[in-house]
């Protein structure tokens, strides 16, 4: 008995011996020198900070409901686009895609060189009419406050559009003269799917031929005091995001009055199917979480280096922890939600059909068919039609030993060499997914500091962005255009 439990402790101080060197050992610091002598660009800030207002009365919005579509609104922005960046109108050969998709292609010297893109959206979602009142300003005024203005698509994404065209405005005032050519697209449905533009555009480059050496669209941030244990800001360019799927939940049945019920009623069919689902969430996965984690682990505490640098040992209990935040446990999973549900019209008349719908956000790896296939499994019960709608896989994941990738880093950390950067999975989507087919280097990212409180305002009441934010993202891709295309 001695010797079994000397040789029990002899083997757990050298698992721990083991654990600790890997947690020393594993992680190499892979964060990128921050680049030299960025490009310094002079602004009127008066005058950016009124375009970007500007911007925001347009009432560009994107409805469930395509017949609410305001095409004026559309066509008026893009006038005021005209008129507010003249000479980026003047040099760019402007290609309107599908009435009110914009794509402005400036050429450069050297026509053996990929060109680059960034790209935006100009629609924004709506506001609900019940939440006018909580509003500190009218969300289409664009008012300046404080320092800041305040607005829908101040975040999401005339931040994008307006700072981009700023950028190259400024720099073409400044006698650019690419060697490498560069595109600017901006999508005009992006909150309701993308399908009638972002996709549109990228056909017609696919049709074109064009093949770019990397796409830059919306989606990471830099963030402040979100990541736990981690002091320094960290900056997440998206390098892939997860597919999305609809499934309807169907059961037919006789119907009749509430009275005289059966055992079973539709839509309490239903509801025992989505519980099912529920309850058998999909098998979580660290590799994606992992990769965002090694990026910045030399820098994080310890004890995090020593759980992520051991998943051999400690794998069940890191699993666990992470699938305790729904923000965590996004990047490692196909995620489960439950959304719609419908039934009978009147409280006592049996439904003669039951729905509901289950939205999952589909990890890289999965696809719909699979995830459609679990949940007949998972419900088993054959009265329980399953029903696929509006179903994309998740996007490929681009390399982080790209071009692209190395340009956007070094020159985040250019303008702040105390940011850390990382690859991450997003779990919305966004317009990059369809420019796949022109690039196999697509980021996701926007320089735009977040704490958790800005997160919560992106689509949501008193959406706004700091002035000084906003005039930083003008210099980073005035500086990132002129790395790009230099």
């Amino acid at each position: 008995m001695k010797k079994l439990i000397l040789g029990t402790a002899a083997a757990l101080v050298v698992l721990i011996v083991i654990a600790v060197v890997r947690a020393s050992l594993v992680f190499e610091d892979v964060q990128l020198p921050p680049a030299e002598d960025l490009a310094q660009v002079a602004l009127d800030e008066a005058e950016v900070v009124e375009r970007m207002a500007g911007a925001i009365r347009f009432r560009t919005i994107s409805h469930d409901d395509r017949s609410n579509f305001d095409a004026d609104e559309f066509l008026a922005f893009h006038d005021f686009l005209r008129e507010s960046f003249p000479l980026v109108h003047e040099w760019a050969d402007l290609t309107v895609i599908n009435d009110y998709s914009l794509l402005f292609h400036i050429a450069g010297s050297d026509a053996s060189l990929k060109p680059v893109m960034l790209m935006g959206h100009m629609d924004v979602v709506p506001v609900d009419d019940v939440t006018l009142d909580d509003w500190t300003h009218d969300p289409f005024a664009g008012k300046v406050v404080d320092g800041e203005i305040w607005g829908r698509g101040t975040l999401d994404d005339k931040l994008s559009v307006m700072s981009f065209l700023e950028a190259t405005e400024a720099l073409l005032r400044d006698g650019f003269e690419p060697q490498r050519s560069l595109y600017l697209s901006f999508g005009h449905d992006e909150e309701v799917g993308g399908l009638e533009g972002a996709r549109r555009v990228a056909e017609h480059l696919r049709e074109q031929g064009i093949e770019f050496e990397f796409v830059v669209d919306e989606g990471g941030v830099v963030l402040e005091d979100v990541i736990d244990s981690v002091e320094e800001p960290v900056a997440l360019i998206g390098v892939a995001e997860k597919g999305y799927l609809n499934l309807r939940l169907r059961v037919d049945a006789p119907g009749g009055h509430s009275s005289q019920p059966p055992p079973q009623s539709a839509l309490g069919i239903v509801s025992r199917a989505i519980v099912k689902v529920e309850d058998n969430p999909f098998p979580a996965e660290l590799t994606h979480i992992k990769k965002t984690f090694a990026a910045f682990a030399p820098y994080a505490p310890f004890a995090n280096r020593l759980a992520m640098g051991n998943t051999w040992l400690l794998g069940p209990l890191l699993t666990s922890t992470l699938l305790s935040d729904p923000s965590t446990a996004a990047s490692m999973r196909t995620t489960t939600a439950a959304t719609m549900a419908a039934g009978s019209s009147k409280s006592n008349i049996l439904p003669t059909r039951a729905e509901a719908v289950i939205n999952f956000r589909i990890i890289p790896g999965e696809t719909g068919e699979q995830v459609r296939d679990r949940v007949v499994d998972i419900i088993d019960d054959e009265r329980v039609e399953v029903i696929m709608e509006t179903s994309r896989d998740a996007s490929p994941v681009s390399p982080t030993d790209s071009m692209g990738y190395e340009l956007l880093a070094q020159t985040i950390r250019g303008f702040d060499e105390n940011i850390l950067v990382a690859p991450n999975l997003l779990s919305g989507g966004t317009d990059a997914r369809y420019f796949y087919a022109v690039s196999p280097n697509v980021y996701r990212f926007v320089m735009v500091r977040a704490t958790a409180d800005t997160i919560k305002i992106v689509h949501g009441i008193d959406e706004r962005i700091a002035i000084e934010d906003y005039l930083t993202a003008i210099r980073f891709y005035y500086a990132l255009i002129s790395r790009a295309t230099g």
